[in-house]
């Protein structure tokens, strides 16, 4: 195969660019073509992914590995040589034991999968770093991304690190601290008068009519979403090699879960863990629940929406998995839900002050949602639950700004003090 490179040459992929995977099929159709900066099928225009011959692979060669995302470099579509190009090496995030929440909530068993601890603080940093090598490998001169805030964080700074130039596209009326820290990274931060769904149709143009510009949720998008695999098989491993019964699961695209569902499928196919069911849930904000709707309404299409929420990292009205999603909610006993703002703002507060992590919008829904599932009796307490939190809660301050403050403004005095009623 043959690609545009940096110098606008031509030049041939090297041996194991992309490690153990062996070509892109249609999730549709399931008609194959090689490796390459390709998404959609040639025979149905469906979306593609990666398919692999994987080797065979102990526990023991996992865990020898480094602690971020490269131990499971075998199951990726990564050269093997990978930790030696700059990155950002992100995974390997804290799994932490919610007693207080599980006490407050009613469950037996809740863990939180934290990755707000990720290099920009987002569970991004991992499929960027995909993304990046898919783009390393091909040659590519620009590494672009349209964007929600998060992305474009990772995007940034995954770019500097490795010194190649990145472009990255956000909605204007993005939140202020999410601005920042692209910003930060790269000069060339691009804000676009419109929703996310506009910023990646104005991507998906710019890829069309640009030679050497790796957008990584657009023309390498299938190498970009395998790195969500990670979040799964980190948490089967921090479990003590097991799978969990049930998991609740963030959907903006509808990727991240589509992955960690396929990660667990990949263990269990490897003799990592025992097979078992889990159940999958997925969690959107009320204002863009276009899954969560079709889910209600019992339909196999998912109906695009004008986004209108405060979770804008989970803005996205016509998520390019969603019928996955569905499929693969029914398919484990499942569900997909949605919360109101308030209720965001509310679950924001709730996991800070039980388990002292401060999630962002997106975290808030989860969290709310999982609360939700609980009450209404859709999620069976006693069951042994996950719940992912995808990024740092500083990222989105006005959330909760509102919401919080000092408890009393007193004078220095301790009189003052014991006035206040605190003590």
């Amino acid at each position: 195969m043959t690609i545009t490179a940096q110098d606008s040459t031509r030049t041939t992929l090297r041996e194991g660019a992309f490690g153990h995977a062996t070509g892109l099929v249609c999730r549709e159709c399931g008609a194959t073509q090689e490796l390459g900066p390709h998404y959609a099928c040639q025979e149905c225009f469906g979306p593609l992914e990666i398919a692999y011959d994987f080797p065979a692979i102990t526990r023991e060669q996992i865990e020898a590995g480094p602690a971020n995302i490269w131990r499971y470099k075998a199951l990726l579509p990564v050269p093997d040589d990978i930790e030696t190009s700059p990155n950002l090496e992100p995974g390997y995030t804290r799994l932490l034991e919610a007693k207080n929440l599980a006490a407050e909530l009613g469950l037996t068993k809740l863990w939180v999968k934290d990755d707000s601890t990720n290099p920009t603080n987002s569970f991004k940093d991992r499929v960027v770093a995909c993304a990046l090598s898919a783009a390393r490998e091909l040659g590519s001169r620009v590494f672009a991304c349209p964007s929600t805030g998060n992305l474009a964080n990772a995007v940034a700074a995954a770019g500097a690190r490795a010194g190649i130039k990145t472009v990255v596209f956000i909605p204007s009326n993005l939140e202020t601290p999410k601005k920042v820290n692209s910003a930060v990274y790269t000069e060339n931060l691009v804000a676009v008068d419109g929703n996310y769904d506009d910023v990646n149709k104005l991507a998906s143009e710019i890829a069309g009519e640009e030679d050497g510009w790796a957008f990584v949720n657009v023309n390498v998008r299938p190498f970009y979403a395998e790195g969500s695999k990670t979040l799964g098989y980190e948490i089967a491993e921090q479990l003590g090699w097991r799978l969990p019964d049930q998991i609740v699961i963030p959907v903006a695209s509808g990727s991240q879960l589509t992955k960690v569902h396929k990660a667990f499928r990949e263990l269990v196919k490897l003799g990592l863990v025992e097979d078992k069911p889990v159940k999958i849930y997925g969690a959107q904000a009320t204002g863009c629940s276009p899954v969560s709707e079709a889910f209600r309404q019992g339909w196999d299409a998912i109906k695009p929406v004008r986004p209108d929420t405060i979770a804008k990292s989970l803005a996205i009205g016509n998520p390019a998995d969603g019928i996955y999603v569905l499929d693969i909610c029914r398919e484990t006993g499942g569900a997909v839900a949605d919360i109101s703002d308030d209720e965001v703002r509310d679950a924001i507060v709730l996991l800070a002050r039980t388990e002292g992590i401060f999630t962002e919008t997106a975290g808030g829904t989860t969290v709310g949602v999982l609360k939700k599932l609980v009450e209404t009796g859709v999620l069976d307490p006693s069951l042994e639950t996950v719940v992912i939190n995808t990024g740092h809660g500083l990222k989105t301050l006005d959330a909760v700004t509102s919401l919080v403050g000092p408890a009393a403004t007193i004078a220095p005095t301790y009189e003052a003090f014991v006035a206040s009623g605190i003590a």
